[in-house]
Parts: C-alpha cells; structure tokens; sequence
C-alpha cells in the first residue's frame, strides 16, 4: 500500500489534480454542477485548476463522459427516436421508441442499485424520495421528465419513468409527413391560430397533445408575447417571445407550494398576448376561462379526453373541483373556447389529429355540446359534419360568415347528407332474417 497517494486495492486509484475531479463528480451527482463540458470546464477554472485552457478543456469531457457513461439509461436518453424509457425495478427494462414499447437489456444489478439510481435523479430535480417521501414527480434540468415510486407502494420494486422531451418543435409539414395531420389539417389548424380562435387539443395519454400545441404555438406572430404555464415545462414552441412559468410543489417542510391556479392568476398581470395552459387537470381550467372571456384571446391549452363528445363532461368535473357550479361552467367554457382537435393514438404507435369539433351551446341555457365538424381516418381521408358550418362561422368564412356561431346551428350543411347515406345504402343487399328451426320461409 502506498501512503503517499492513499490507494487501497480494490479503490479507484487517487486523483491526480488534487481532488478536483472527484469533486466534479460529486457536484455532477448532486445535480449541482450540469454535465456538460463547458460547465464542468467552467468549474474547474474557478477552482484554480492548474491545467491550460486546452488540458481544462479535455479534463471537462473526461468527466462528462465518465459521468454519464455511470448512467445505466444515458444511451436510451440520447437517442432521439427514445420518448419514454420506464424501469420496473431491477428485473426489466422498456423503452418506447419510434411509438412502441420494446424490451431492452437491464443493467440494474439489484433493487439497491435501482433505488439508489432514483434518489439519484430526485437529488438532480432538487427532490427527495425516500421512506417517508416514497413517490416523486419531477423536472430533471435537462428537461427530462421523471417519476419514481418506491416498494412497498410499487411491488415489484422502484419503478422509474422516464419521458423525454423533445428540444425543438416539430413543424406542421413535419408532422404531416409522420402521418400525424392530413393534408387538408394543416390549412384549418393554421387558420384557428391566424384568426386568434381558443381551442383546446384532446386525447388520451401520450397521443401527442404538447407536441401538436408547440407546432401550433411555433405559427404565432412573432410580434405577440406567449405566456406558457405548465405543471411541468414541456412545451417547447419555435417563437421568440416566450414566458414560462412552472408550478412548484411544497418543500420537505409542506411549505412554498405554487399551484397551477395560481400562475395563470399571474399570468394575467404579465401582459400576455395569449395565455397558454399545458395540461387542463383541474380547477384551473376555470381560471383559463376566466381570462379568455376577459380579452385575453387566441389561448389554448391541452385537455385528456376519450372522445371530442366526452370533452364538455370532463370539462364539467373540472369545473366542479374548483367549486363553480355546473351552469356557470358550461356558461364559461361556451363563451371562452370554441374549438377541440381531438388526437387518438394508432395500434402501430402512430398518433394522428381524427377530428376537429366545435364546441357551443344548443340553447341559450342548454348544456355545453361538441358539434363534430370535420373527421380523419387513418389513411388521410377528411369527411365533412354538420358542425362544419359552425367551424366556418369561427373562422369568419363561408356561407355564415360574419354571424355568431348559434345563428348557423340547426341549419342544412353544404353537403346533402341523407343523399349521402342514400348513396352508400343504393347497392347493398337488403338484409332478410333467417327462419328459425321448424318455422316455414
């Protein structure tokens, strides 16, 4: 054994530049210091590192790279065709990739490591997870979406998930091309954001709302001013005017928690243009209301629904978990948005834009209803719906242009359906029930 440089057998051999290096690593791991190169170069300059300005500089991507080559995952988070890897505990490992879930190798010797490998990432996220904090739900400072839950709550050991975001906005002619818009989408979807029309983008879990409102966000003027508020920072819209505000949960005390409410009550004295809710999850939705019936047009937001005929219902719970009654929330939804895009998720991983619904009210006082206007199958194909109409009066077009949406309810749409479903039926074979046993033709 060597006194003079303090190694053991089976150690990592001493540090070279007196102890710097394991100090980076240190602040790497904490989530104190960002693993890049510049960075960690950046650090170890105001350490009075002794190496040149090159030897500081391949000393940083040393560092990096051992640091990151330590994460069990960082190739799966590298890779830009991964959206989604999920770690259930120390036995499998999946990653989604391209839309579809596939198994990868787990390189997780036991749960000890797994659930060292979450304290980890919370300890980056500034979080805790623990015994006494066994679930977290948190933003990696890359952007990184994380959540871990702990035995015994996960039972077949800590359970991490991990959603990648993307770092640049796709475009409308990029997801046209991933089979996501059909051709005649684009044209309406650019329209709605022109003419400053509220709508909210639906659909299930990961059918690609946040992608499709960052496009949609992307095609704003670049004269107004965004103003973005997220439970978790995801949207990523290509527009040079962008303010973000991000909820914040309570500290280990219970105390300094910011809620979604709360911001968007903020976002009001910000002067924004247009005010942006990414994911609708409860009472806030009323404050997203509150501003759009108050002048604050053309905002928009993201909403989990089945169906575009499901979206009134859950905007109706919403409503009720933030106390306002079931009359006044339909009353301010009809005045305050006007337009769901419901996105639904293929067999194949594909996510695609399938119709395109006006919401309003038939009556007066009646309940708030979506009138489907516009539909897309999986090849492309657009089929008009009586709710055309109503969308073309929200866009100041067509043959009601320039009258309230109400006036061109009930009206006879462009197309003659009954000719239509008379048209389908003309050659088909009249069904004739079978005769049961013993009875005679």
């Amino acid at each position: 054994m060597n006194a003079g440089n303090g190694s053991r057998p089976g150690m990592e051999p001493a540090d070279p530049h007196g102890g710097l290096i394991s100090e980076m690593k240190l602040r790497l791991a904490a989530g104190s210091l960002s693993p890049e190169p510049a960075a960690v170069a950046a650090a170890l300059t105001e350490q009075r590192c002794l190496l040149g300005p090159k030897g500081i500089e391949a000393l940083s991507q040393v560092i990096c790279e051992e640091f990151l080559g330590n994460d069990p995952v960082a190739g799966y988070l590298r890779d830009p065709a991964v959206t989604d890897v999920l770690i259930n505990g120390c036995a499998t490992t999946w990653v989604e990739r391209s839309g579809k879930l596939e198994r990868v190798e787990n390189t997780f010797t036991d749960e000890e490591a797994v659930r060292a490998y979450a304290q980890r990432l919370a300890i980056r996220a500034g979080r805790r997870v623990d015994d006494a904090s066994p679930f977290v739900d948190a933003r990696l400072p890359d952007g990184t979406r994380m959540h871990a839950i702990l035995p015994p709550l996960a039972v077949g050991g800590t359970t991490i998930s991990l959603r990648i975001p993307r770092r640049q906005a796709y475009t409308l002619t990029e997801l046209n091309s991933f089979g996501t818009l059909a051709d005649e989408a684009i044209g309406v979807l650019t329209e709605l954001v022109e003419k400053r029309v509220a709508f909210l983008i639906t659909g299930g879990a990961g059918t690609g709302k946040t992608t499709l409102l960052s496009a949609l966000l992307s095609l704003v003027d670049p004269g107004e001013r965004l103003v973005l508020v997220e439970d978790c920072a995801e949207l990523v819209p290509d527009h040079p005017h962008v303010v973000r505000l991000e909820a914040r949960p309570p500290n280990q005390e219970g105390r300094g928690r910011v809620t979604i409410r709360e911001l968007v009550r903020q976002a009001l004295r910000m002067r924004p243009s247009r005010i942006i809710l990414g994911e609708a999850r409860g009472g806030e939705i009323v404050d997203l209301f509150t501003a759009l019936n108050t002048g604050h047009e053309g905002g928009c937001g993201t909403l989990h629904a089945n169906r575009p005929q499901d979206v009134p219902a859950r905007i109706e719970a919403l409503g009720l978990l933030a106390g306002v009654s079931r009359e006044a929330v339909h009353s301010q939804a009809a005045a305050a948005v006007r337009v769901a895009l419901h996105l639904t998720r293929e067999d194949d991983g594909r996510r695609r834009l399938e119709s395109v619904a006006v919401l309003r009210r038939k009556a007066s006082s009646g309940p708030l209803q979506a009138a489907l206007a516009l539909s897309f199958d999986s090849s492309g194909k657009m089929r008009e719906w009586p709710g055309l109409d109503l969308l073309e009066a929200e866009l100041g077009r067509g043959r009601y242009a320039g009258l309230p949406a109400e006036r061109g309810f009930g009206r006879s749409s462009r197309p003659d359906y009954a000719q239509i479903v008379a048209d389908e039926y003309r050659n088909r074979t009249p069904w004739v029930p079978h005769p049961r046993d013993g009875e005679h033709r």
